[in-house]
């Protein structure tokens, strides 16, 4: 079972396949590289922990995830009970489920609907084609669903949430371009408490996040959600492109700090052998993963789970 907003839903049945054709790059260069690593050796020496140390970062897993799994080893291996470097693949995948459970807590309870669930994230991360997915998801759950077209900064972005609008059977609130983004959210909820919608998925201007002025923008619009639902946003979900490797990591604590982050989702994960973001993420901001892009197509937005995420990497 996996938490949403809306309560458990059941998991997919092929959901483990689907996570292992979308995280086979990473397991490629993590997985493969930690067995490459430890074939054959039956020592756990200075040399072995130094081809674990750089398969760990090559895969984005984290400096300081790394420290921590290599610190277990080696305090293991002092104390004497570690004694066969085949047992490492499985301390490994101990430590890192744990690093993703730890950051795991449900979304915000909904009292009324509709849940208002704000999407941000830089330019080219893959925001609108996940809030397209996710509108899909929402709707394959049953849940009616209304898009909020606040990226009023670029004609072509509301454009783009309209065609997947369309695409997904799912009605699209809009003003003209340059609008105040905030006076756009206002009417997307009024519409949405008229029209007894389950859920309002808000679109954001992509923002760079060193961009102060932008950032004050999506405290206002948190505000205006505010006196319309009293206790919206719901979710503040950040979509970060999993090809940008550590620069995911510095674009969320950015935006955790001025805009309230409650989750992540991770958009193009088969595009990256990096996918050990996920544990950066979630060691170094303490944040659940809520969703991954696994794919192009509309049904490949898939909930994290984090037991079937480590093993989709694990097993073969």
């Amino acid at each position: 079972m996996i938490q949403t907003l809306f309560g458990a839903v059941e998991q997919e049945p092929s959901l483990l396949e689907r996570l292992k054709s979308g995280v086979q790059k990473t397991r490629t260069g993590l997985v493969s590289a930690l067995e490459d690593a430890i074939q054959g050796k039956k020592v756990i020496d200075a040399d072995l922990i130094d081809e674990l140390e750089f398969a760990l970062i090559s895969a984005d897993i984290g400096v300081g995830a790394t420290e921590e799994i290599l610190g277990r080893i080696r305090q293991r291996v002092e104390r004497h009970q570690l004694h066969d470097a085949a047992a490492l693949r499985g301390l490994i995948r101990e430590h890192l489920l744990e690093i993703l459970q730890a950051s795991e807590r449900a979304p915000a309870a909904v009292a009324e609907p509709p849940a208002v669930v704000l999407v941000v994230g830089v330019n080219g991360s893959g925001k609108t084609t996940t809030i397209g997915k996710l509108a899909q998801r929402f709707k394959n759950e049953g849940r009616s669903t209304l898009l909020c077209a606040a990226d009023t900064f670029r004609a072509a972005a509301i454009e783009q949430l309209e065609i997947w609008g369309e695409r997904t059977g799912t009605a699209v609130i809009r003003q003209s371009p340059g609008s105040d983004p905030s006076a756009v959210l206002f009417d997307a909820l009024q519409a949405a408490r008229a029209r007894k919608v389950d859920c309002v998925i808000v679109d954001t201007a992509g923002r760079l996040q060193t961009k102060e002025n932008l950032m004050a923008e999506l405290q206002k619009m948190s505000r205006t959600a505010r006196k319309v639902i009293p206790d919206a946003p719901h979710e503040v979900l950040l979509v970060l492109d999993a090809t940008t490797g550590q620069n995911g990591l510095e674009q969320a604590r950015k935006f955790t700090e001025t805009s309230g982050v409650t989750g992540i989702v991770l958009a193009k994960l088969d595009g990256t052998a990096k996918g050990g973001i996920v544990v950066a993420i979630a060691r170094e901001l303490n944040l659940p993963i809520r969703y991954v892009g696994v794919g192009e197509k509309v049904d490949d937005l898939l909930p994290f789970d984090p037991e079937k995420f480590i093993e989709s990497l694990f097993e073969k």
